[in-house]
């Protein structure tokens, strides 16, 4: 289009407004939050927002501080987190665990850069512009360290990391079927809170079998 074509297109507007939608935290996030925290689980925010709406979200949560929004170790996207990790490679094949033809029961997947990882896994709290592959590797990552790793999902792209986790919470409400299929645990009114609950009772459980044995 031409320059006059543009001026004239652009005269005999008037600005009515802007309007400005997000999605409102629920009032008990922030508490759960809190709760997971001071109970010693690390809770990290995988999300396919852009890296900005990512940081105010998980600030308002009590993920991060301010002042930790702006740190590229906190806050960092998928596809930029993947590229740094070099992806996953087989251990049994030593190929690429995307080509990987051993059988499942054979195949264990390992982070490329694993001393890479190690360093920022220290730090990192949210991921935005996540991709399947970015929560599968993240996954990965931290079962490669031995750490225990609960998945909480509700959409078909979340399946692989709720599969892989040791435990997957899939949403009742919200949650697609593909979603619910692969989690072990369906959280039926779709909150935080009950996440919480299953942490408390899973100890519960753990501390009375540890004192009977």
């Amino acid at each position: 289009m031409k320059d006059a074509e543009k001026k004239e297109g652009e005269n005999g507007l008037t600005l009515v407004g802007i309007l400005g939608i997000y999605d409102i935290i629920r009032g008990e996030v922030p508490g759960a939050v809190a709760k997971c925290q001071s109970a010693g689980v690390i809770v990290r925010m995988i999300t396919g927002d852009n890296l900005i709406t990512a940081r105010a979200i998980a600030a308002k949560c009590g993920l991060i501080t301010e002042q930790q929004k702006l740190d590229a170790d906190i806050c960092i996207e998928g596809p930029e987190f993947y590229d740094l990790m070099g992806g996953l490679i087989c251990t049994t094949c030593r190929g690429d665990s995307a080509d990987c033809k051993c059988k499942p029961e054979n195949k264990k997947e390992r982070v490329r850069n694993f001393d890479a990882f190690k360093k920022l896994e220290k730090k990192m709290r949210v991921m935005a512009r996540s991709r399947p592959e970015d929560k599968y590797l993240l996954v990965t990552g931290l079962m490669n360290m031995k750490e225990v790793v609960a998945v909480t999902g509700d959409g078909t792209n979340d399946a692989p990391a709720l599969s892989k986790a040791d435990v997957g919470f899939g949403m009742n409400i919200a949650g697609t079927e593909v979603c619910k299929k692969a989690a072990d645990i369906i959280i039926m009114d779709d909150s935080f809170n009950s996440v919480v609950k299953a942490c408390k009772w899973g100890r519960n459980i753990y501390d009375n079998i540890r004192r009977f044995l």
